[in-house]
């Protein structure tokens, strides 16, 4: 044991001393070693302590941490329906660029070409369906606001803005693009179809590019002019739609003619629709 008075403690006895600092005769100085089978804890720990796991370090994508929650954290025991409320639930379907995006406008504007489930089954995205509809009801209430304007002031008559053409204009493409696919994946379903929501929700979203400069088009005042417009791209968005769903729904059986047929004359409809109503300037 140390001998000496207080705060005089010169040398360690020479005795067996358990643990991980061995007794020194030397009474001039202790010298303190560590051997390989010290149990001393190194710093920092290598191991997880205390709430964090997975070591001390950050992820090196921060966004992670919202799409892949830890491990026994409390929002990665919540499941079933209200993953479905949650943005991450959405993230994939928006990770797309602008290459991506204007690749699937160009195969929309080749309706004949039919590929375009192939081309996006991996990866369907619901950024370019959102920013189409939404150009469309800027495009159709500002376009025709113009064209009333002009109507109104070369006949010289009062002019009035008119703000149920927006309103009307987003209940169409946003209705549109969300109850007709919706419904048509609940009759796939019944008649055993393969087929996924989202990759509706985006086949149905780029149809309506094809609206974009055909309302613009719809300017020049000959009616005959705007009723071919009209009629061209309405043929070209229900012949998109029709030929990329064939494939698909030929495995539901004899119907799939019939069904195929329904969604062609549906979209047709919307162009119709959008010539009553768009193409047609009333003063």
């Amino acid at each position: 044991m140390m001998s000496g008075g207080v705060g005089k403690y010169t040398h360690i006895d020479n005795q067996k001393v358990s643990g991980s600092v061995p007794s020194v005769p030397d009474p001039g100085h202790v010298t303190v070693q560590f051997t390989a089978d010290s149990n001393l804890q190194t710093f920092p720990p290598s191991g997880s302590q205390g709430k964090i796991s997975g070591g001390t370090r950050p992820p090196l994508d921060a966004d992670d941490t919202f799409s892949k929650p830890v491990s026994g954290s409390e929002e990665s025991q919540r499941g079933g329906w209200f993953q479905t409320f949650t943005v991450a639930a959405y993230k994939p379907y928006f990770d797309v660029d602008t290459t991506d995006v204007l690749e699937r406008i160009k195969y929309s504007l080749f309706p004949f070409r039919g590929t375009f489930t192939e081309k996006t089954v991996n990866n369907p995205d619901l950024y370019g369906p959102f920013w189409i509809c939404t150009t469309l009801i800027f495009v159709a209430a500002s376009i025709g606001t113009f064209v009333t304007y002009i109507a109104h002031k070369l006949q010289k008559k009062e002019w009035n803005y008119d703000i149920n053409l927006v309103t009307w204009s987003a209940g169409v493409f946003y209705g549109y693009v969300l109850l007709v696919p919706l419904v048509l994946y609940v009759i796939l379903k019944y008649f055993s179809a393969p087929s996924g929501l989202v990759q509706l929700f985006c086949l149905y979203g780029y149809s309506l590019f094809v609206f974009i400069p055909a309302l613009c088009l719809s300017v020049i005042p000959v009616e005959i002019f705007r009723w071919v417009i009209a009629g061209v791209a309405g043929f070209m968005s229900a012949t998109f739609v029709a030929l990329n769903l064939r494939a698909h729904i030929m495995s539901a059986g004899e119907r799939w003619f019939f069904i195929v047929a329904g969604i062609f004359l549906l979209q047709l409809a919307l162009s119709v629709i959008l010539k009553l109503y768009l193409f047609t300037v009333t003063v």
